[in-house]
């Protein structure tokens, strides 16, 4: 976060009756949005890929006495185009796959380097906000509870789902070299424990995704387009930022 600018966390007058104005505070660092955004596009990839080589092998067609059993209708694999087609899912997966692994060791890179891991770790002082955090995001609890950038429960699903990325390319390491990488393999109970972690925390990144897109729609537009600009706009007690960028600022429009 840039030093010129006030938290968001710093900004909050929900108690304050004095005289406020509206700010443009950064909110988002210009690397993580960039990164965030790239990931999209190689999950998205790597989710379809990953589900025609699961699939290529019909498991879901179970035989029986009086024919085949389809479980899942054969409309969904053909929209998806995820029968029969393995070749083709290996080779999208393993080549977005490095996408993923790239943009992801740039984003903890980035985090270590830039310190912006602290606003994404909880500290075990923050844990003790947990329950309140909870019921003010479902609604139960009007009082908003202490936070910077983020809330702890934020702090732990970002944590959370970063090492959930982790585990996914490890285990995706442990199924795709079993041989030359068996020590990862064996750490993971063997391939088909590893192929089963692999598929639950994929499992795991798609329920975050949706869980994600809900409560960016519960917290307005002005959240989600803080992810495209960088900047949120705020009304702040007047005076509170030493320096800040004006709603009709040049720069902000730029960003």
């Amino acid at each position: 976060m840039s030093d010129t600018m006030a938290p968001p966390g710093d900004t909050d007058t929900d108690d304050f009756d004095g005289p406020t104005e509206v700010l443009a505070v950064e909110k988002h660092p210009r690397a993580i949005r960039w990164m965030h955004w790239f990931n999209f596009p190689i999950l998205s990839v790597m989710i379809w890929s990953g589900l025609r080589i699961y699939w290529s092998f019909d498991f879901t067609r179970v035989p029986g006495e009086f024919g085949d059993n389809n479980l899942i209708p054969n409309g969904f694999y053909e929209a998806l185009e995820l029968d029969r087609k393995l070749a083709r899912g290996l080779s999208f997966h393993f080549s977005f796959g490095w996408l993923f692994v790239l943009n992801g060791l740039a984003y903890v890179l980035y985090l270590a380097f830039s310190k912006e891991w602290k606003h994404i770790v909880p500290r075990i002082a923050d844990l003790k906000n947990i329950p309140a955090t909870m019921l003010h995001e479902i609604g139960l609890r009007d009082a908003k509870p202490a936070q910077g950038q983020y809330n702890v429960m934020q702090q732990l699903a970002y944590s959370t789902v970063t090492l959930m990325g982790a585990i996914i390319v490890a285990t995706g390491f442990a199924i795709y070299k079993p041989t030359q990488l068996w020590w990862l393999t064996t750490a993971f109970g063997g391939y088909e424990s590893a192929r089963a972690i692999h598929f639950l925390m994929t499992v795991g990144l798609v329920g975050f995704f949706l869980i994600h897109i809900l409560q960016v729609v519960r917290a307005g537009f002005s959240n989600f387009w803080s992810m495209v600009t960088g900047y949120e706009l705020e009304d702040v007690p007047v005076g509170s930022a030493s320096t800040h960028v004006d709603i009709d600022d040049e720069e902000v429009a730029n960003v």
